[in-house]
């Protein structure tokens, strides 16, 4: 497809794509621009689906109209059309050209609570929130609303919140027709909550307001209004999440379990956590109230580290010191035997032929699991690590570091696929992926194992084989690599999602590859699993909604054993087989529930099946 910009051809290249959403692909245009080119119905990632293609092209027609009469005194934080990109005889727009944001993360990183526990500050969301609120102020000024309002549209730099997706805004006659799910304003509903949720009136000011009190809350406590669990009492059935949308079954209700991974309710002020609740469980609407967010002032606590915005820790308790002194407790036919313990934060951990290694935060320092020290610095989000013996790999931006006892730090260059550094590594080997080729540490220096789109490649290593791919445009490709020997094979035919990708985790075991994707599609976060063996084939694939309390709500929090899962939930562990092609959640360990949340991650050790959390890890034996 030829793209124009005012009379000029422009070149996409794939290898400078920025992202893929669910209606359009990002490229750097490498003059301070980016390219915003809207999928039309014979995309790739609409093959197959006829309701997709037909919305694409209804998308398409309506830009004809619409994007022509953008309004043109908007905010300076919203990333509005600056040039439109056309056919060739300029009369067919397939999308926008607008300037590029550097250095950005979605606003949605806020509410992941391993990103605040590593060193995104709760005072930091704030500021972001308090221009955040400022900006959507000035839009409603301007006659705009911003209809599908969330926090994947919000990309924060610093301390500045930016509006992204403009094409998308209400304004004119011109309807928004998305929605996300999670911030969806209950008022828009019609129905009863039976079928899927559908809004029933216009997105208004006050629908922007209420999905911003949902980022809002997020962002403070890492978790919305509906998360968590429903668990009514018995015979009553749990309820859909567009039940509890209807019924207004929100955290604050009785029959709903908090979730564990997120920050206590009581780590906000009353007036705060008030007006929250006005909003959510009592139908209040309007703009926020800006100085409840101005005046929030948070610290951490002295005893347990958790930050907080009251006089005092309302929901402390004194951690006990770092030690190796088994701490044992018992539930029914589980029995969990504490291994480590720290007031401080555990960043990583892996487990190599059994032994668990891990890296911990304390006092400024990050160390390793015998003590020593590998890198004196705050807390930092930014830094993604790997594990491998004695040896601790550290990344950000373009550079990775290895940093090993008695040894200079050695450095490499490698690409970042949409934000994170592309290495990884097992016992043996280190990989990386740098100037389209993906490499790994031989005996006489770097080695070629094969070539990868330059810039685009995601990576996962285990101890047999690995396994990459990338998402770039209208390309999408995988393979899987020997762990020991040169050469891809390449053309995997994996079941892709089409929407936007918000994360990705695989394991490994034995021949398989253990495969996890987010995804946003049609208003909602899907997980996918995707078993991929060491040949390339798929051997089963399965789908989960985010949150919904199934072995598939979490992206993480699991661990394999043969073709075996152990998946953590915050109701205990399930155990999932893979049988004859498909992946069956066969029994519940509910006696395991005070020891796992979906924030844990599990690793089955020496001392049997591992459970890591934010500052304790424990084994677990099972009856």
């Amino acid at each position: 497809m030829d793209v124009y910009l005012e009379g000029k051809k422009v070149r996409v290249d794939p290898s400078r794509s920025l992202g893929k959403g669910g209606e359009a692909d990002v490229f750097d245009l490498g003059d301070g621009r980016a390219l915003k080119l809207f999928k039309p119905p014979e995309h790739p990632d609409y093959q197959g689906l006829p309701e997709e293609q037909a919305a694409a092209k209804a998308r398409l027609d309506e830009h004809q109209h619409k994007l022509p009469a953008f309004p043109k005194m908007l905010p300076a934080r919203v990333v509005a059309p600056q040039t439109l990109a056309t056919d060739r005889r300029g009369r067919r727009i397939l999308g926008y050209a607008m300037r590029k944001l550097e250095g950005t993360e979605p606003l949605r990183r806020f509410s992941d609570p391993v990103f605040r526990r590593t060193g995104a500050l709760a005072g930091q969301a704030v500021e972001v929130l308090c221009g955040l609120h400022r900006t959507l102020n000035a839009v409603h000024g301007a006659g705009v609303v911003v209809g599908d309002f969330n926090d994947l549209n919000v990309l924060v730099a610093g301390a500045d919140a930016h509006l992204i997706d403009a094409d998308s805004f209400q304004f004119q006659g011109f309807l928004s027709s998305v929605f996300t799910e999670r911030f969806l304003d209950p008022l828009r509903l019609t129905g009863t909550g039976s079928g899927p949720l559908s809004p029933g009136q216009a997105a208004s000011p006050d629908s922007d307001w209420y999905a911003f009190t949902v980022a809002l809350m997020q962002s403070l406590l890492c978790v919305g209004p509906y998360g968590g669990i429903h668990r009514p009492k018995a015979p009553s059935p749990r309820a859909t999440a567009a039940a509890r949308l209807h019924q207004r079954l929100t955290v604050f209700h009785p029959e709903v379990q908090y979730p564990k991974p997120a920050f206590p309710l009581n780590t906000l002020p009353d007036e705060l956590l008030h007006q929250i609740h006005r909003v959510f469980a009592e139908d209040a609407r309007g703009p926020f109230p800006l100085p409840l967010l101005e005046r929030l002032r948070f610290t951490a606590c002295a005893s347990c580290g958790l930050e907080h915005a009251r006089a005092a820790c309302a929901s402390c308790r004194p951690s006990a010191s770092a030690t190796v002194t088994p701490v044992t407790a018992s539930r029914g036919q589980v029995t969990a035997s504490r291994l480590f313990s720290s007031r401080g934060v555990l960043v990583h951990a892996c487990a190599e032929e059994g032994v668990l290694r891990w890296l911990v935060h304390e006092d400024g320092v990050y160390r390793r699991e015998d003590g020593r020290a590998v890198l004196q610095a705050p807390l930092d989000p930014s830094l993604h690590w790997a594990l491998q013996g004695e040896v601790t790999l550290v990344g950000r931006g373009g550079e990775l570091v290895m940093l090993a006892p008695g040894r200079a730090p050695e450095r490499l260059g490698v690409d970042v696929p949409e934000g994170r550094p592309a290495f990884a590594a097992n016992l043996r080997h280190r990989y990386w992926a740098h100037s389209g080729g993906l490499w790994r540490d031989g005996t006489l220096g770097p080695e070629r194992i094969g070539d990868v789109l330059e810039g685009q490649t995601r990576l996962f290593v285990g101890p047999r084989f690995g396994l990459g791919f990338h998402r770039a445009g209208n390309l999408r490709g995988a393979f899987v690599f020997d762990a020991e020997h040169p050469g891809l094979k390449d053309g995997l035919a994996l079941p892709w999602p089409a929407g936007k990708l918000v994360d990705v985790e695989c394991l490994f075991e034995g021949q398989n590859a253990w495969l996890f994707l987010a995804e946003e599609s049609g208003g909602r976060t899907v997980h996918h699993c995707v078993v991929v063996g060491s040949n390339g084939e798929v051997r089963a694939q399965a789908q989960g909604v985010a949150g919904d309390g199934s072995w598939l709500g979490a992206l993480r929090g699991k661990c394999a054993l043969g073709d075996v899962l152990f998946a953590a939930t915050d109701t205990g562990l399930i155990r999932v087989e893979l049988r004859q092609g498909r992946l069956e959640a066969v029994r519940e360990f509910p006696d395991t529930e005070p020891f796992v949340d979906t924030g844990c991650r599990l690793f089955m050790t020496k001392h049997g099946l591992t459970v890591v959390g934010r500052q304790h890890i424990t084994a677990l034996r099972m009856v």
